[in-house]
């Protein structure tokens, strides 16, 4: 069985081609594609593998765009920590997935359930339209407020008038476009999965708002610096490997 692996993140890919090895001695890994872009070269100058593990968020964009780009038939086990919306797409179009991290054990049950699904897969095109349309939507049913905890009291703020959520002292907090400072209860990666597209995830620190962008200007190494529409004391920098996604993103403005 010859396997595909997509991720980002060397030690990550590492571990799943190690485990998906223990679990089936006859795996061969052909490769390990780090990006959208390797990974669209490669399908174009490649013979298919007969299963693709495919984490979903790369560093040069989601992982869909691969399948947007070329014509892809094996079945996709998606590695992902991705909000539930994602989770019920690949469900319901017979693509399974494991969460991260990850155990031997659910690797053996995606393996499992591929081989058991393996005739199908062969005879069926990969439905990615149904999942796009899934995946892209989801901001419909994304909260629109979020609870900020004061004193004794609990206090809604909406969504769409925070400019950004950062990280200061370990603590994730939260800017208003009323330039009011908060703390909220949550990590910037709950956050990230619980809003939708108009907000971008710069870097580990900060979760901006579309509307807070005023503008991005070059930075050293080909990275961006990020100037907002209200005032900021921290330097908002999104690397190279995100700047094209991040300046599609703005353009959707």
């Amino acid at each position: 069985m010859k396997i595909i692996i997509i991720e980002d993140e060397e030690l990550t890919a590492s571990d799943l081609s190690e485990n998906i090895r223990k679990v089936d001695g006859t795996a061969e890994i052909v490769a390990i594609l780090r990006s959208v872009r390797e990974s669209v070269a490669y399908f174009r100058e490649n013979i298919e593998p007969d299963l693709i593990f495919c984490d979903i968020q790369l560093g040069d964009g989601l992982s869909f765009e691969i399948f947007r780009e070329c014509t892809v038939t094996a079945p996709v086990i998606f590695c992902t920590a991705f909000d539930e919306y994602a989770l019920k797409a690949f469900k319901a179009n017979g693509i399974d997935y494991i969460l991260k991290p990850f155990s031997k054990n659910t690797i053996e049950n995606a393996l499992t359930r591929y081989k058991n699904l393996k005739t199908r897969f062969q005879s069926t095109a990969y439905p990615i339209e149904n999942i796009l349309e899934l995946f892209e939507n989801r901001k419909q049913t994304k909260p629109n407020t979020v609870l900020v905890y004061h004193k004794d009291k609990i206090i809604p703020v909406r969504v769409d008038d925070i400019a950004l959520f950062y990280i200061r002292n370990e603590l994730t907090r939260f800017l208003t476009f009323s330039r009011e400072h908060h703390t909220i209860n949550k990590s910037l990666d709950e956050l990230e999965s619980s809003t939708d597209d108009n907000f971008f995830r710069a870097n580990r620190q900060f979760l901006i708002n579309r509307s807070a962008v005023k503008s991005a200007s070059q930075y050293f190494n080909r990275r961006l610096n990020v100037s907002l529409t209200i005032p900021f004391d921290n330097k908002i920098l999104v690397s190279k490997e995100k700047a094209t996604q991040f300046l599609n993103w703005l353009c959707e403005k």
